[in-house]
């Protein structure tokens, strides 16, 4: 499976932005699909996560304010990320993987990482 992450850049406080992650290789539908992101000196975390049916998991801090959704028909996820503040600023990662988890060791497959959405 190859991940290909698109849509970082420079956006003010409160700003939205959308990341997208298309894959390819593999039946998408099947996978679970994550984001997790890595800022500066610090350990890679998890974000989101939907499963190939569609439920979708949150870390507690961006809940209200991000969603992860996926297209089948399209081989591609999204983070649609609202609010933002500072503290989102990081690279951000999409994985797929067989397994349903909030662990970045479980997934199977990751992209390349998109520019972080950073305050301008």
């Amino acid at each position: 499976v190859q991940l290909q992450a698109s849509g970082g850049g420079l956006v003010q406080p409160g700003d939205s932005l959308t990341l997208s992650c298309a894959a390819s290789g593999r039946t998408f539908s099947s996978l679970h699909m994550g984001w997790f992101r890595q800022a500066p000196r610090q350990e890679r975390e998890f974000v989101a996560v939907i499963a190939s049916n569609g439920v979708a998991d949150y870390k507690k801090s961006v809940k209200d304010r991000f969603t992860i959704s996926r297209d089948n028909a399209k081989n591609t996820v999204y983070l649609q990320m609202n609010s933002l503040k500072s503290e989102d600023t990081a690279v951000y990662y999409c994985a797929a993987g067989s397994r349903w988890s909030r662990v970045p060791s479980i997934y199977d497959y990751w992209g390349q990482g998109t520019q972080s959405p950073s305050p301008s």
